[in-house]
């Protein structure tokens, strides 16, 4: 299950192994975002290659297409998609909340008008965890809603309310994988606590925290994360859900955090953004016209190693489909090296000088030597 390794002695920080039936994850851990069953633009021997560990699916998006009839005949989303890895899928409530054209919350869970061709469907905690044990995930998340941001205290309340009596029903339906709880609460930190507590008394295989990253400002999020930490057990995984950009990672792992999930990576590489250790740089920008450099010096991705700036720079400004690609895979292998750096300074005992040298030098948009920003 989940082992804790080891812990910073500046921080929160923790150093941890969790074991599925897919395999072994090393913890603190980046999951590549593949919402509808594949990594934008990126194949399953290409996230291996970059030591990917673990991807994320989405059980709305696969609920409501390809369907779970075609999932049962294929023998679930691994073989389907043929990646051999572990999977972790969300259970689609967010989708429900923030997709749906139509939606009515009930006791039973949520009738809605799918996004795609706005047919009725109906997706409730029961149904939720019967279809990723269809899908076969490896961590099946609880179905919970996610309030929106701002919200009314007691809109929020009654919301975890809600959450916490599908948490039970989620509890007692039969999955072939882990499974996570996902503590709610909005901005209020009783809140957080009570969900948090609740959840552990219920008891999860992990405890993600949930409804974050929906539009709230920075310290909100840290808040929120801080709020629920200190009552989640340390003998179990922390997951962040939908973070973030690489510092806010890295601040997130010095608060307890464990796990991420973020579809910043290729989301930016579609309009030619690269992450670098000091910011990200936008390969559009007329400096790089003639740059012969790679992306990022020293950085070992299959971008890095053959392309230069300028090359890229060229694909992307003609839209051809290889510059997306190649910018894809370079961010994909950022996030999880700046994963692996983390793990490697909690066992040396180094953390606290990465974190700070590392959160001071990164910039939002860095602006290299000889090219604007």
């Amino acid at each position: 299950m989940f082992t804790l390794l080891g812990t910073d002695p500046s921080s929160k920080a923790r150093r941890g192994r969790l074991v599925t039936r897919h395999g072994t994850i090393e913890t603190p851990i980046f999951m590549p975002v593949g919402t509808q069953g594949s990594v934008k633009s990126v194949s399953p021997q290409e996230l291996t290659d970059l030591q990917a560990q673990i991807i994320l699916g989405n059980t709305y998006h696969l609920f409501v297409r390809p369907g779970m009839e075609v999932m049962r005949h294929f023998g679930g989303l691994h073989a389907f998609m043929q990646w051999n890895g572990p999977i972790l899928t969300d259970s689609g409530g967010f989708q429900v909340f923030s997709l749906a054209k139509l939606r009515r919350i009930t006791e039973e869970g949520v009738h809605f008008q799918n996004h795609l061709d706005g047919s009725p469907m109906f997706l409730g905690p029961r149904e939720a965890m019967e279809t990723q044990a269809t899908l076969g995930s490896d961590i099946c998340m609880l179905f919970d809603e996610c309030p929106p941001w701002p919200c009314e205290r007691e809109y929020a309340a009654d919301s975890l309310a809600r959450t916490l009596r599908w948490a039970a029903v989620c509890k007692e339906v039969p999955t072939p994988g882990l499974k996570f709880g996902i503590v709610q609460g909005a901005t209020w930190a009783d809140l957080r606590r009570e969900s948090a507590e609740a959840l552990v008394q219920i008891g999860f295989d992990g405890y993600a925290i949930g409804g974050v990253s929906v539009g709230e400002p920075e310290v909100e999020m840290m808040r929120a994360v801080e709020n629920a930490e200190p009552f989640l057990p340390a003998d179990k995984p922390r997951y962040a859900m939908g973070l973030g950009t690489p510092p806010q990672m890295v601040e997130m792992v010095a608060r307890g955090v464990d796990m991420f999930d973020c579809v910043l990576p290729t989301r930016i590489a579609r309009n030619g953004t690269a992450f670098t250790a000091r910011g990200t740089i936008n390969l559009k920008n007329a400096p790089f016209t003639f740059d012969k450099g790679p992306i990022e010096d020293g950085c070992t991705c299959p971008a890095c190693r053959t392309f230069s700036r300028g090359y890229l720079r060229h694909l992307v400004k003609s839209e051809e489909i290889l510059g997306l690609r190649l910018i894809s895979l370079h961010n994909l292998h950022f996030y999880l090296q700046l994963m692996a750096k983390v793990r490697a300074t909690i066992e040396a005992g180094t953390f606290a000088e990465f974190r700070r040298e590392f959160v001071s030098n990164y910039k939002p948009w860095n602006t290299p030597e000889g090219a604007s920003g």
